[in-house]
């Protein structure tokens, strides 16, 4: 049976209109099961509306009476963890022209934060070049693929093109040597923009197997692995990055990094990487983020190629 892994604005209202009738956060994670919601998804969204709301503290919901631990529940999903795609064993990792500081980590799902990822003059330089060119954030429609803006999402951003100058081709290589993934599999660097009171509730990177949308990206360069966030700026309150089902929240400190990764080599996704962008509650936040895929781009392939005199 296919599960829904995203919120509509019907299902929105109506979250925030039993959370205000006083509804126990229970019964409302029984209904959204009930009516075929992912279980993870389900009491994730209703532990991040009910903290919104100021009616909750601690830990996220479980998505049903007697549920077993978030680990176990992701073995029951069928995901086989396997060796990751970074070295787990290493403090400082030599990425490109960077020795990388590791803050912290996790195996079960591989959660890394990283430190002087980026230099505070870059950060500011992807700022700069990003200001004038800002447009409301949209995600993928789950039904047809398409991009689509969304009010789980209110943040504003762009991109810039794998190498697209000296400045933006030096990070890049940098990063694909971070995440030890060919260059070739990376989308377009994303620079976000979050204002006071902007979010992005909690999601999965990866393309949903059972959503129709995901088929166009999927047949393209195949399935997300694994995703790297990177902090622009030091926020005043808020913005932190946070894995509900993992009771981790990554705060922005300039310069710093979130990497997880969420497919193996079968494919499978790990349902334990639901995060999101909690509210900026002062000042403003800006990351750049970084997808990898599980094959290549063809363009990408043909510019290497070009690049290399092939």
């Amino acid at each position: 049976m296919n599960t829904i892994t995203h919120l509509t604005p019907e299902w929105e209202f109506w979250l925030m209109e039993n959370i205000e009738r006083g509804c126990n956060s229970q019964t409302l994670v029984d209904a959204m099961v009930a009516k075929q919601f992912d279980p993870l998804f389900a009491g994730a969204i209703v532990y991040h509306y009910l903290q919104s709301a100021g009616r909750i503290d601690g830990a996220p919901v479980a998505p049903q009476a007697g549920a077993p631990a978030a680990a176990q529940r992701a073995q029951a999903s069928g995901y086989r963890y396997e060796k990751p795609r970074i070295p787990m064993d290493q403090s400082v990792i030599r990425a490109g022209d960077r020795d990388v500081r590791v803050a912290l980590r996790m195996d079960k799902p591989v959660v890394v934060v990283f430190d002087n990822v980026l230099s505070h003059e870059e950060c500011d330089q992807l700022i700069a070049l990003s200001r004038s060119k800002l447009t409301r954030s949209a995600t993928v429609d789950p039904t047809t693929g398409q991009d689509m803006v969304i009010a789980d999402r209110s943040s504003h951003g762009t991109f810039f093109r794998l190498r697209e100058d000296d400045f933006i081709a030096r990070i890049d290589e940098r990063l694909a040597a971070l995440m030890h993934w060919p260059i070739t599999h990376a989308e377009d660097m994303q620079i976000l923009n979050y204002q006071p009171g902007a979010e992005y509730k909690p999601h999965y990177d990866y393309f949903p197997p059972q959503d129709a949308g995901s088929n166009q990206h999927l047949s393209t360069a195949g399935q997300r692995v694994s995703t790297l966030v990177m902090y622009l700026n030091d926020v005043e309150e808020g913005g932190e990055t946070v894995f509900p089902e993992l009771g981790v929240a990554v705060p922005p400190r300039k310069g710093s990094a979130v990497y997880f990764e969420y497919c193996n080599s079968r494919s499978q996704v790990d349902p334990l990487t639901l995060h999101g962008g909690a509210p900026v509650r002062k000042g403003e936040k800006w990351i750049a983020t970084k997808w990898l895929r599980e094959r290549p781009f063809p363009h990408l392939l043909e510019q290497e190629a070009q690049r290399n005199g092939a």
